[in-house]
């Protein structure tokens, strides 16, 4: 966090790792190390100790959280004397690149769907939201895939809405990270979850707001609860560059990759590569666009250079 703001007028409630622990109490362990491995990344390094000191304290939170907010709901059904639908907890999970959101949103996803009552808990990447490549291309967009203006965010926020509205089913389209592109005509129906993750980079973006007071919603406005992972800049980077070396002898040495060609690099030419982009890329679109967002979450999970978070900030209410 900024350390120009006094600590006594932060939004936001800081927790070490051990303080943040020892708020897990009673809540039980419901995953084995074998399932924590399978819902982990290729470059992350997440163990079930993660999960007991950061994980099941979050979940403990958003148990009361969503209890909290059904209590509200039915309390506002009474008052106006009508019959809606209950309304899915809608959950954002925003930071860089090679962060490790794709984890934390798997292992929450398994964590809350286990709560007592069983809810059914939803996943979806926003990736799908890019446009195609095709696009892209025409649009000179290739080289700014991932920043604000390489989304539908038409299609992201009539999807968000669907959802809201208890429509059934809602369909999201799929992303290849294979091809590195929208799958055509292939979509994941959604029917209507008690818990949707929404998982993005900019999913904490805002936009300008308009001059004429008009509504313009954002992303952000159909959440819930929002989660931003951070980290340092040259740990990143760091991450970023190793996850590229892991791929380069895994997924980039399928014939059918977008990035097959990198999987004949040397080691010395695959961090070039590797830096080079996150240089041109990456990294500005965390300083431009991702790292501003950060302010407006619910909950920030700083990382340390191992990949374990070592800082959690909870935003007072």
């Amino acid at each position: 966090m900024d350390e120009r703001i006094p600590t006594e007028v932060s939004p936001y409630r800081s927790f070490t790792r051990a303080q943040w622990a020892a708020l897990r109490e009673d809540t039980p362990m419901t995953l084995t190390q074998g399932e924590v491995a399978a819902l982990r990344s290729l470059h992350d390094r997440f163990d079930l100790k993660e999960v007991e000191d950061i994980y099941l304290p979050l979940s403990r939170l958003l148990s009361l959280y969503v209890g909290a907010t059904q209590r509200l709901f039915r309390a506002q059904r009474s008052f106006l004397g009508i019959e809606d639908k209950k309304m899915p907890y809608i959950i954002g999970v925003a930071g860089s690149v090679a962060v490790g959101k794709s984890t934390t949103a798997r292992v929450l996803q398994a964590l809350l769907a286990r709560w007592p009552n069983t809810p059914k808990v939803d996943l979806v990447t926003t990736d799908g939201f890019l446009y195609p490549n095709s696009v892209l291309a025409q649009e000179g967009l290739m080289e700014k895939k991932g920043f604000p203006e390489s989304y539908d965010l038409s299609e992201l926020l009539h999807f968000l809405s669907g959802i809201k509205a208890g429509q059934r089913p809602v369909r999201a389209p799929i992303y290849s990270h294979i091809v590195y592109d929208v799958m055509p005509n292939e979509w994941v129906e959604i029917d209507r979850p008690d818990i949707l993750i929404v998982e993005g980079l900019n999913v904490l973006q805002t936009g300008r707001l308009p001059k004429d007071g008009k509504a313009i919603p954002f992303v952000s406005d159909f959440f819930d609860f929002s989660i931003y992972l951070d980290a340092e800049e040259d740990v990143l980077r760091k991450w970023y560059v190793d996850r590229f070396l892991a791929l380069r002898i895994t997924a980039f040495r399928d014939p059918m990759s977008y990035f097959h060609r990198y999987s004949k690099l040397s080691d010395a030419e695959a961090v070039e590569t590797a830096s080079g982009i996150w240089d041109r890329i990456n990294l500005v679109n965390l300083r431009e666009n991702i790292l501003p967002t950060r302010p407006r979450a619910s909950l920030i999970l700083k990382k340390a250079a191992s990949h374990m978070v070592d800082q959690v900030l909870l935003r007072k209410l």
